[in-house]
């Protein structure tokens, strides 16, 4: 019998309740105990939403008050020793101090899920480490479920992506030397969960799709087999990517069933029906769960009959992967252009999918021909729409020479002529674009979007925050200064809005870490700029002051990354329209004589393929469009980047390739270790390494900053280094922010005097 599943679901809530709790929480207006019956409330109306919708076994365990991560090394009693927390005992204060850190304690490090703009928090592995297994709170979240008669589906992180995912902290340890003992732990965790009435356990093991070692692979095969010994019916369940280069060893386990993803890697599925088990179940993940495009329901019903024709046996059907990476409900979506959202399906509307082929399946297609019809319908309409497709711009594209430009000197000479024109002192310091968005800002630009609030009333509005920005940055002592993006609701929706070929909505949010979530705009045509985006607001900003304003750009790469794109072109494609949009900003900013530019490229990273075989074809169109978006600049105009959250070491090449003139980047939270891959590399250019965190609520201190900055000199030749926060201050109070950066400008002006060359 054909079952419909999940791995998970967006947790966050249909109006982002989630957000609103925890911050209600941080800020004392909620206890402890009213953040746990509200946590719960919330949960168990997705659950009772899921199973109104047919779903016959919800996922337990996905939801989460930070992270998932997070949770699965609470169960194992794997918490970072520095804070001195014990796992079961943990109260909610420490363990939001775990991701956000503490008087005492740096938050723990965030790095994106595989290739997704989802921030999970990294475990830290000692060689002396001991586990110690306490199913409690995932059990609290399955009995929940039984209470309302809901049939549950515990999920944990697999013990290889624990490990895999997480970072060593003394030198010279390989943490593959603790997968025993975290195996033992996860078979201690197993016994409770089936002690307690747990039938079936999925285990997720993302970290298959990538290039493993062999020794982790082996590690892995063992690992599964201990796992395997328990009584629990287990589903190992992988996704991001193929997995067949594992068939052998995970076809000869005795597992209950196996969830592949089907959608980015379809092919995979013959490599393991060669030695199906008799008995096991195939989860097929055949429903996009990282995309909000409509599937093809009469393709989709095609090949769930050829599964089934294939392995002797009706398939369980689910989402490639957790659908925490899409929006809640499409039928929110009250102010979308009505052709845009018939092309569309968000979470709730992919369960709808997933069970109409689940009645197709069961009953035939003629159970479902309306449902066929429709799906026919969107399909054809959305590739006959002329909102789609603008000829100019493919034309342009087409036009564009097979090799990437480059800027006409090199930086040395570059950075020689840029010195003259700005006269910056050693170590400048700035900031990464964004102050505080304050309720007035947010009540005035709702206000202006509502219509009750006139266009020249909003731009004066606009004005007396940027002229107050610039006031407190100089007030601060800031080098080089920036205008504040009030005007700004988020760094890709406020771009997309601006250009053709995107739609936007009001509640499409996806977490991204924490209580922080985004909205991605919705790229479904060819891209152009129609009109000068930011360029007055950096004009009137540069008019304020003698010191430089950045001009602040989302770069092409990251405006592709972090919207839900288009999946009739090749994303390279894409990039590119994009990237000439942003090159006409660019040059208009110049032209309006701003003479510092930042291109924020974040995603750079984060859209590297996971296997490396397809990695130098995505590096080769993603470094050319960034340097198409900055063709063409004069070389007394300074390009500067910024980037966070990502391991840069396996693209340095490529940021290097950048060619950017100051490339700023996060490296707090570990403390610079990641500034040392760039020393390694013999970095060619300026850099700015972030020297405190601003994610953390944590006032950070001179003598930290100082500490930091002195590690990055022994890495970085001063005359190089520039100094900043790791991030945008968008999130923080103006309390907050003019301390800790006149706190960063007090730890460089004494830093100047000793550091000065002879």
């Amino acid at each position: 019998m054909t079952l419909v599943h999940l791995s998970g679901f967006p947790r966050i809530g249909a109006k982002r309740e989630l957000k609103t709790l925890l911050e209600a929480y941080w800020h004392g207006e909620c206890d402890e105990a009213g953040l746990a019956r509200q946590a719960r409330e919330l949960r168990q109306r997705h659950w009772l939403l899921q199973r109104g919708a047919g779903v016959d076994r919800v996922a337990v365990g996905d939801f989460s008050l930070y992270d998932h991560v997070l949770d699965n090394l609470r169960l194992l009693g794997a918490l970072p020793r520095r804070f001195g927390f014990e796992a079961s005992a943990l109260s909610a204060a420490q363990y939001f101090e775990l991701g956000r850190g503490n008087a005492t304690q740096q938050a723990m490090a965030m790095k994106k899920w595989f290739d997704t703009n989802y921030h999970y928090l990294v475990p830290e592995w000692e060689a002396d480490m001991h586990f110690h297994a306490d199913a409690s709170p995932l059990l609290e979240q399955w009995r929940e479920a039984q209470a309302l008669g809901i049939p549950a589906k515990p999920v944990l992180i697999g013990p290889l992506t624990l490990l895999w995912l997480g970072r060593s902290l003394e030198a010279g340890f390989d943490r593959l030397a603790l997968l025993p003992a975290l195996t033992s732990a996860y078979v201690e965790l197993l016994g409770q969960l089936t002690a307690a009435g747990a039938d079936w356990i999925q285990i997720d093991e993302p970290a298959l799709v990538l290039d493993l070692p062999p020794d982790w692979v082996a590690a892995a095969g063992e690992s599964w087999r201990a796992l395997c010994a328990s009584p629990a019916r287990l589903m190992l369940a992988s996704y991001f990517g193929p997995i067949d280069a594992h068939a052998g060893w995970i076809n000869a386990l005795p597992l209950a069933g196996l969830h592949l993803d089907l959608v980015r890697a379809p092919h995979q599925a013959a490599a393991f029906a060669a030695n199906w088990p008799a008995g096991r179940v195939l989860s097929a993940g055949i429903i996009d769960g990282r995309n909000v495009w409509r599937a093809d329901l009469d393709a989709v019903l095609a090949q769930v009959h050829a599964l089934q024709s294939t392995f002797g046996t009706a398939p369980w059907l689910a989402p490639s992967c957790s659908l925490l990476h899409c929006p809640y409900d499409l039928a929110q979506e009250i102010d979308l252009a009505q052709d845009i959202k018939t092309w569309l399906a968000f979470s709730v509307q992919k369960l709808n999918e997933l069970k109409t082929i689940q009645r197709g399946l069961q009953l035939g297609a003629a159970a479902i021909e309306n449902e066929l019809a429709g799906s026919r319908y969107a399909c054809e309409t959305r590739r006959r729409s002329l909102r789609i497709h603008l000829p100019r711009v493919q034309a342009q594209v087409s036009a564009l020479a097979a090799d990437a430009p480059r800027r006409d000197s090199p930086y040395a000479q570059r950075a020689a002529l840029q010195r003259e024109r700005l006269a910056l002192p050693l170590l400048p310091t700035t900031t990464i674009g964004s102050f505080p968005q304050t309720a007035a800002i947010r009540e005035t630009r709702a206000a202006y979007r509502q219509g009750a609030l006139g266009e020249a009333a909003y731009q004066e509005a606009m004005r007396r925050e940027i002229a107050s920005c610039i006031a407190r940055q100089e007030a601060i002592g800031l080098d080089v200064l920036v205008h504040g993006e009030a005007e700004r609701n988020d760094m890709v929706e406020y771009f997309a809005a601006a250009l053709t070929g995107f739609a936007h909505t009001r509640l499409g949010w996806v977490q991204s870490y924490g209580s922080r979530c985004v909205k991605p705009p919705i790229l479904f045509g060819d891209v152009e700029r129609p009109a000068p985006i930011t360029v007055e607001w950096a004009r009137y900003a540069q008019s304020l002051t003698a010191r430089p304003v950045k001009g602040m750009l989302t770069g092409p790469v990251t405006l592709l990354q972090w919207s839900f794109v288009r999946d009739d072109l090749p994303r390279a494609q894409v990039c590119r329209q994009i990237a000439l949009a942003l090159n006409a900003e660019i040059l208009d900013l110049e032209a309006a004589g701003i003479a510092v530019i930042q291109v924020d490229e974040p995603a750079l990273r984060e859209g590297l393929p996971l296997r490396g075989d397809e990695r130098p074809a995505y590096l080769d169109w993603a470094v050319a469009a960034f340097r198409l978006a900055c063709r063409a600049l004069a070389d007394t105009t300074q390009v500067h980047t910024h980037m966070c959250y990502a391991e840069f070491s396996d693209i340095l090449p490529a940021i290097a390739a950048l060619d950017a003139d100051v490339i700023t980047i996060e490296t707090s939270r570990s403390d610079m270790q990641l500034l040392e891959a760039f020393g390694n590399f013999s970095y060619p250019n300026e850099i700015g390494p972030g020297v405190y965190d601003i994610h953390s609520p944590r006032p950070p201190t001179a003598a930290a900053m100082r500490s930091l900055l002195d590690r990055a000199r022994s890495v970085i030749p001063v005359e190089r280094l520039w100094v900043n926060p790791d991030c945008g201050l968008k999130t923080r109070t103006w309390a907050e922010v003019e301390a800790a950066l006149r706190t960063m400008v007090g730890v460089v002006r004494d830093v100047r005097r000793e550091w000065r060359p002879a």
